[in-house]
């Protein structure tokens, strides 16, 4: 079981470093350039249409005042309007965040399953050719920019093979009434494959380098000798004795990149016009939608640290030693 007052920490450092980040993106984005309401407040109006205007944001009160109605509309979630769509915020975000998730949890998921099965083979043969040949494979292709390798797939399997569509997330005709049956659709998978491969060949390789160089470490470690003096079976003594202790790393690395899956691919979503969140970010960053930029940023931060939590419940929980730690 995980030490209730080590749980009890780790979640009130959780809430400060969200009253933290909320609050500094507050007043981040009333730094800008003209202030928030640079967008939309035109220079040919007149005063009376100006004044208007911003009494309606609620920018015409004290800036703490301000700061308390904006925390009262977060904790309700309530981010407002787009700027430029018109729309609530939250509606929008909600919308691109499933379309971003379902194209990285899944790269992540077979990133993360396959990296750290294969980190630990070549970690267990380690100084054989097989090792050799494997980790320079996985440095080329860890090296190689992630939007010249979603160019290049796409050239090939969709431009030349005309296989797999050029790019989106379903094709002209499709139609759905629910986001479950857009996103179990064959059109979907279809369209999901060339930006899940060309993902998961770029992400396969933080794992695996981790779980290889952790695994060498915990070899080394007398309960393996142990282990191995007693004649238990190779592949026992991989998975059940070193694997567990050497994913630790991996476990903490893949609840951060589930986090910052939120902020999605920018570059990825830019090659295959996929409409996720990263993507909506820039573009509201450079459109100076202040409000959808303020929310997805929001929306970023809090999975990250969410997920950070959870990683070091997890960590406890594989290693009591973690927990035993903070106490």
């Amino acid at each position: 079981m995980v030490n209730k007052r080590y749980v009890l920490r780790r979640l009130l450092m959780m809430f400060a470093s969200l009253l933290t980040i909320i609050t500094v993106l507050f007043f981040l984005f009333r730094q800008v350039p003209g202030g928030p309401m640079s967008a939309i407040v035109s220079p040919r109006m007149n005063e009376a249409a100006r004044q208007a205007v911003i009494a309606q944001y609620g920018l015409d009160e004290p800036l703490w005042k301000q700061y308390l109605l904006y925390m009262w509309n977060v904790f309700h979630l309530d981010f407002g309007q787009s700027f430029y769509y018109g729309q609530s915020v939250y509606s929008l975000i909600a919308d691109r965040f499933l379309n971003t998730m379902s194209l990285m949890l899944t790269a992540l998921v077979i990133s993360y399953s396959v990296g750290t099965y294969l980190g630990a083979h070549l970690g267990w043969l380690r100084g054989t050719s097989k090792e050799r040949a494997g980790m320079l494979v996985v440095l080329l292709i860890r090296s190689t920019p992630v939007f010249w390798t979603g160019m290049i797939v796409l050239y090939v399997f969709a431009f030349q093979l005309n296989i797999f569509p050029l790019g989106g997330m379903r094709g002209m005709q499709a139609s759905y009434t629910t986001n479950a049956e857009k996103f179990l659709s064959l059109d979907f998978l279809y369209h999901l494959v060339l930006p899940v491969f060309t993902l998961c060949t770029f992400y396969t390789g933080l794992p695996l380098l981790l779980m290889r160089n952790n695994l060498l470490e915990v070899l080394s470690e007398d309960y393996i000798k142990t282990a191995r003096a007693k004649g238990l079976a190779e592949r026992r003594i991989l998975f059940r004795h070193a694997a567990r202790n050497a994913v630790l790393p991996v476990v903490t690395a893949f609840a951060i990149a589930i986090g910052f899956a939120v902020g999605g691919q920018v570059l990825i979503e830019q090659v295959y016009s996929w409409p996720g969140l990263g993507r909506e970010m820039v573009q509201a960053s450079l459109r100076s939608d202040y409000p959808l930029a303020q929310g997805a940023f929001m929306l970023l931060s809090v999975i990250v640290i969410t997920m950070n939590f959870f990683a070091d419940l997890t960590y406890s929980y594989l290693d009591p030693r973690v927990r035993q730690g903070g106490n």
